[in-house]
């Protein structure tokens, strides 16, 4: 369950801060979420607000440093800078123009009323998504002789991809700004949990033998992964 999100004034400054009450949690947590740019704090059910203020205040420092390194926020708008699988592209705003926004060069092209920029960009990287990292998946999946039941792409907070018990894979459309590297193990991550769904040594040997990125991909995504959900 989750409350509405408010400034609170922490002794390092203002910060942004989400309650969240949680049945799962056993004690009591702190943590940033990058896309939003505040901190959460998860309440276990018998956990007071009092309990989670005096985390919050032990550790100000800690949350200071992280927001302080969180990259600026991109907006889809005319002349922002936006990566497609790792290359910085222009969006270009065409109003007299037709045809929704598509790639020319290094340049992403939307036309129609600026009012409709943002969630055309927005779909528009949606539709690449979907497309580079299903032909991704299908590939790696034909190689181990699996077969994914469905491939969906969200906007997810928290996980870059995921694998249902039912062979369903989900990937967070933001992938497809990461460089192609990222999105190859992401797509090997996923398709290994079809036959191992953990992540024991049988999983990374199938991850192994489907993409040579893992150690790469890893230390991008903790590197890097946090500048994507600030973007859009």
């Amino acid at each position: 369950m989750d409350s509405p999100s408010e400034i609170l004034s922490l002794p390092s400054g203002p910060a942004r801060v989400q309650w969240r009450r949680s049945a799962r949690a056993r004690r009591i947590s702190l943590r940033i979420d990058p896309r939003g740019g505040a901190v959460v704090v998860t309440l276990p059910l018998r956990a007071g607000r009092r309990a989670g203020m005096a985390l919050l205040m032990d550790h100000a420092d800690w949350v200071a440093e992280r927001l302080a390194a969180l990259p600026g926020a991109v907006a889809f708008a005319d002349g922002a800078v936006v990566p497609l699988e790792g290359r910085p592209h222009r969006i270009r705003h065409l109003p007299e123009g037709r045809g929704g926004a598509w790639l020319e060069g290094e340049a992403i092209l939307v036309a129609g009323a600026p009012e409709f920029l943002a969630r055309r960009v927005a779909d528009f990287l949606r539709g690449e998504a979907r497309r580079r990292i299903s032909a991704l998946v299908t590939a790696k999946a034909a190689a181990a002789g699996l077969k994914p039941r469905r491939i969906s792409v969200k906007d997810t907070r928290s996980r870059w991809g995921s694998c249902t018990p039912d062979g369903s894979l989900g990937f967070s459309w933001r992938l497809v700004m990461a460089p192609g590297f990222v999105q190859d193990y992401v797509a090997a991550h996923e398709v290994a949990h079809l036959r191992h769904m953990n992540h024991g040594p049988r999983f990374w040997a199938l991850v192994a033998e489907l993409t040579p990125h893992t150690d790469a991909a890893i230390a991008w995504l903790r590197g890097q992964g946090a500048g994507l959900l600030r973007i859009g």
